[in-house]
This record gives C-alpha cells, sequence and structure tokens, in this order.
C-alpha cells in the first residue's frame, strides 16, 4: 500500500484517453477530525496516540494542453501535450506530542504522448518533474524537494466498450529510480453504466450511471495523497500524506458551457500521515504505520473542457 500510494502522487499523467480537449480542473476536500493511531506490527491492536487528533483542507487544479491532436480510423488520437498539476494540503493537527507537519504544497508539469499502435493496441505515456515541500515558501525549495517520474501504460482494446491496460511507472523519490505497476481498465455496458478502474495518478474505482447528457452519478473508491521532502534529525525523510475515500459522486454538466461540477461526499476510511527514512529500508519499514481513524469526507470540484480543432 505505502509504495503504491508514493507512486500515485510522483507520476504526472494529467490527461484521459479522449485526448480532443483542452482541460482545466479544481477541487476541494474535506477531510474529517479523528483520531491518530499506531498498527503495530504482528496480530497486536492498533494504539491510539495520546489525545492526537487531525482533520484536512485538500485544493488541487489541473491543467490539460494539448499541443497536437491527429484522428485514425478508429477514432482514436495521436496526441502530444504539456500537463500542469498542483495541489495544497492544510493539515489541522492537534495535541500532538511530537512535530507534525501543518502543511504540504506539491507542483508538477509533465509531457504526455498517446498513440495507437495498431487496431487492438494504444500507449500511453507521460514524463515529468515535481516539488515537493512541506511550506509554500519558494525561497525554501532546494534540488531535494524536486523528483522526476515517467510512465507507459499499454491499453488493450478488447472491444468497442472495454479497455483493458497495464504498465509500469518510474520516479526518483528515493533519490535513485523505482518502478510501480500501472493498471487501466475502462468498460461501458449499456450506454448508461460504465466502470473505471484506474492507478495511474492514484487509484480510481468507479461505477457510474448517466440519466440523462446533464446528470451522472457514481459510486466511487478513490485513493489519492501528497508528500513533502524534508529533512529532520539530520537525515533527509519523506513525509506521506495519503487517504483512501469511498461515496457518491455525482456530476453535473451545465449545458453549452463546457462546464462539469463535481462532488464527492462519504467516508475517509484510511489515512496513513507520517514521516518514512529515505531510503529503500525506510519505505519497507514496519514501523511506520501511523494513520487518522475512519472520519466523514466531502468534496466539490469543477472542470472546464474547450474544443480544439488542429
Amino acid at each position: 500500500m505505502k509504495l503504491i500510494s508514493l507512486f500515485s502522487v510522483t507520476l504526472v499523467t494529467l490527461l484521459t484517453l479522449e485526448g480532443r480537449a483542452q482541460e482545466v480542473s479544481f477541487r476541494t476536500e474535506y477531510i474529517g477530525n479523528s483520531g491518530y493511531y499506531y498498527l503495530p506490527p504482528g496480530d497486536k491492536p492498533k494504539e491510539r496516540i495520546g489525545d492526537a487528533n487531525g482533520s484536512a483542507m485538500v485544493y488541487q487544479a489541473s491543467v490539460n494542453v494539448p499541443l497536437s491532436m491527429e484522428l485514425n480510423k478508429n477514432n482514436r488520437p495521436t496526441a502530444w501535450g504539456v500537463a500542469f498539476g498542483g495541489a495544497y494540503v492544510s493539515l489541522k493537527n492537534e495535541d500532538f506530542k511530537d512535530e507534525m507537519i501543518s502543511e504540504i504544497m506539491n507542483l508538477q508539469l509533465g509531457i504526455y504522448h498517446l498513440r495507437p499502435l495498431n487496431d487492438k493496441w494504444s500507449m500511453r505515456a507521460s514524463v515529468g518533474i515535481g516539488v515537493f515541500t512541506p511550506s509554500t515558501d519558494f525561497s525554501k525549495i532546494r534540488f531535494k524537494h524536486v523528483l522526476g517520474s515517467g510512465g507507459v501504460v499499454f491499453i488493450r482494446h478488447l472491444k468497442p466498450n472495454l479497455d483493458i491496460g497495464g504498465g509500469a511507472a518510474i520516479n526518483s523519490a528515493l533519490g535513485y529510480p523505482m518502478m510501480f505497476p500501472a493498471v487501466y481498465v475502462k468498460w461501458k455496458l449499456d450506454k448508461k453504466f460504465d466502470v473505471n478502474i484506474e492507478l495511474v495518478e492514484g487509484l480510481e474505482i468507479a461505477a457510474g450511471y448517466d440519466f440523462n447528457d446533464r446528470l451522472k452519478l457514481s459510486y466511487a473508491l478513490e485513493m489519492n495523497g501528497q508528500v513533502a521532502l524534508l529533512e529532520r534529525d539530520g537525515k533527509d525523510v519523506i513525509f506521506s500524506h495519503q487517504y483512501i475515500v469511498t461515496g457518491f459522486r455525482p456530476e453535473v454538466k451545465l449545458a453549452k458551457t463546457g462546464l462539469s461540477l463535481t462532488g464527492m461526499a462519504g467516508l475517509n476510511i484510511y489515512r496513513p500521515a507520517s514521516y518514512t527514512e529515505r531510503t529503500l529500508k525506510g519505505v519497507f519499514a514496519s514501523d511506520s504505520d501511523y494513520y487518522f481513524s475512519v472520519s466523514p469526507y466531502v468534496s466539490v470540484g469543477l472542470k472546464k473542457k474547450f474544443n480544439r480543432v488542429n
């Protein structure tokens, strides 16, 4: 879980297979207050960490700008583009005996490429760079706050309504490249139902129903997160903040504007937040399983698509 979460916040692939429009999106998330726990290795029960508790506000934005795009006979794109993304997290922590980070800023820039390989296969690739800091003070950004990333997914078009893909991604969170898995599934049923599973930029599992051209309702499970690279007690460490949320996710399209209002209401079911050493041993350590317990979750967002003619 820890490796997948780390991968999900460092790979920059702010795109979808449609690739036909420039898209701008913004989302605000609220994760409710809950207690802070430690899960010991083995079969030992979890331990409450004093009176420590916390909540979080997350602000995320992305811009996807296609530079070129051509469609083949199967209406699949060959495209190049640039993606920008950013996240700011305000952590409201209370009654912690040890120091806990109060904010995280992640900024990312990437280049992506889509290409059909033949009638049955397509490729989706990206390469990027990002800044991951425990502060919004740009004067404090150093080279050690910078990570590179890249990835490729090969997608098999099994049926007109079913795509399945897999691949790998690389990031340099530990100071040297490490590889992580990537998964993609897109399934459209009966023109109204669809199922999406994607482990490329975070994890998303969703089953949705289109009531009409303007209203869609999904039940989703999402995993997202942010990281900060810093020095603590003379050592380079990673502060990871991840969260797994589930709930109902409505989307309302505003006619003729290209705008969509999105939201989600449900539960945060698992929110790990802790320090690990920036080493391979630190990533696999079994003594860093500190997390916030179950709490309410709600988000609201706005997406805007702009038609593009090439």
